[in-house]
């Protein structure tokens, strides 16, 4: 905590506020939004010289991701110019054809099989990898793959040992399962419910796509990750069964937990760069061809570990979490469940999902229990918000997915929030129909 005459909780909210609007209205870029913005208002907040010791902490905790993306990018862009996708591609293009609804569908559904690992930077990867070609061909809006991408992902995330279930659950001190399972009828028709707006989706670029039809081959902008099949030399279609054992051989240790997923890609990539490319020529050729794309995203990672660093240390992420308990009036205590719900859309958008679980739930849920609500039903009703999420501008994965497909982040963020909500109320209204979460308490 500093000492300031501002209130933490309005200075907060105020830094927030100004850092969305930037970003969203493109008056600056995200890594500068995410650098200034915390900065003059630690200023404000009376940090002072405190503030280089707050970033040095927020940039510490996302160290590890920014190692761990830096060689999955670079591991995963050997493997797309080895060619180890061409088959996958090949096949997905055979399932679907070019009609946009199988297509949809399709990502919807490989999404959520490949969420199953809990980890979304590999199914971003994965998921990116097989589908974007077949958008491109077809012409439909990735904005589209990025939605649907990343709903799946954060609903199937709510399995236990995808992060935030098991945050919840640790949060207010019950067991995981009691969390979880409830939960399951809930995170189930969030799915349907994804699946319905995938179908949408598809029949609306059905549409478009036969009044504006594109010629054969035809892609977008942005092919910062396309399958580079033009270009000549760099193909090894006969390392191919070396790259999927390699390939299914990272996957296996990492969810087994064999090493730290940073040591796991480093290694990976250390050898698929020495098999596929020997010389140090093509080496340094292929690295420097996804440098753009690398860079991108680790100084991206390392501008919202100073932002989070800055928002934690001033103390304004807990005041501002103090403040929005406080205008809850006493009356409505006893529908604390789905005020907690329907508060994890906002309160996850703005902040990192260890400073909620970890700093707001526990307040709530000790708010709850004097109205005689479980600390559990508050723990599912907190998870319900992670389509939200998945939209923030302090997660990796989201400028990851947006640098693969060449989107920009605020784009991707309007396209796709309104369905987040959607998605999120559908959760809140089939746990309450189902007594996960319930309405009201006495």
């Amino acid at each position: 905590m500093t000492d300031t005459m501002f209130p933490p909780a309005l200075l907060g909210t105020a830094m927030v506020a100004t850092f969305m609007v930037l970003i969203m209205t493109k008056r600056m870029s995200a890594v500068a939004a995410l650098l200034a913005v915390p900065i003059l208002f630690g200023l404000l907040s009376g940090a002072g010289a405190g503030l280089g010791g707050m970033i040095l902490d927020g940039v510490r905790q996302v160290t590890p991701t920014a190692l761990m993306l830096t060689f999955a990018v670079l591991y995963f862009a050997i493997m797309m110019d080895a060619g180890l996708f061409d088959p996958l591609v090949r096949r997905v293009l055979a399932m679907v054809g070019d009609d946009p609804v199988r297509i949809a569908l399709g990502t919807a559904l490989l999404t959520t099989v490949i969420s199953l690992d809990g980890d979304g930077t590999t199914t971003a990867l994965i998921i990116i990898t097989a589908f974007l070609p077949v958008y491109r061909r077809v012409g439909m809006n990735p904005l589209i793959l990025a939605t649907l991408l990343g709903l799946c992902n954060a609903l199937m995330n709510y399995v236990p040992w995808g992060g935030p279930a098991a945050r919840a659950a640790t949060a207010v001190g019950v067991d995981l399962m009691r969390v979880f399972g409830p939960l399951v009828p809930a995170m189930v028709a969030g799915l349907l419910a994804t699946f319905l707006l995938a179908y949408r989706f598809g029949l609306s670029e059905r549409r478009r796509l036969a009044a504006q039809p594109r010629q054969a081959g035809e892609v977008g902008q942005g092919a910062a990750c396309a399958l580079p099949g033009a270009e000549p030399g760099i193909r090894r279609p006969h390392l191919f069964w070396f790259n999927l054992a390699l390939t299914v051989g990272l996957v296996l240790g990492m969810l087994l937990h064999l090493a730290p997923l940073p040591v796991l890609m480093m290694g990976a990539f250390a050898v698929a760069a020495t098999v596929n490319y020997p010389s140090v020529k093509d080496q340094k050729a292929r690295v420097a061809a996804h440098a753009d794309n690398v860079v991108n995203v680790v100084v991206l990672i390392f501008a919202a570990g100073a932002f989070t660093g800055i928002l934690n240390g001033t103390g304004m992420a807990d005041a501002m979490a103090g403040a929005a308990l406080s205008v809850v009036p006493p009356e409505v205590g006893a529908y604390l469940a789905p005020i907690t719900a329907l508060a994890s859309m906002p309160l996850t958008f703005v902040m990192s999902n260890d400073a909620y679980y970890f700093g707001v739930v526990p307040v709530i849920a000790s708010t709850a229990a004097a109205y005689g609500i479980e600390a559990e039903a508050i723990a599912r009703a907190s998870l319900v918000g992670q389509p939200v999420h998945a939209l923030s501008p302090l997660l990796a994965p989201i400028y990851l997915a947006c640098g693969l497909l060449g989107v920009d982040v605020a784009d991707a963020q309007r396209f796709a929030l309104k369905w987040a909500v959607l998605i999120s109320l559908v959760v809140l209204a089939a746990g309450m129909a189902t007594g996960a979460i319930p309405l009201r308490v006495g």
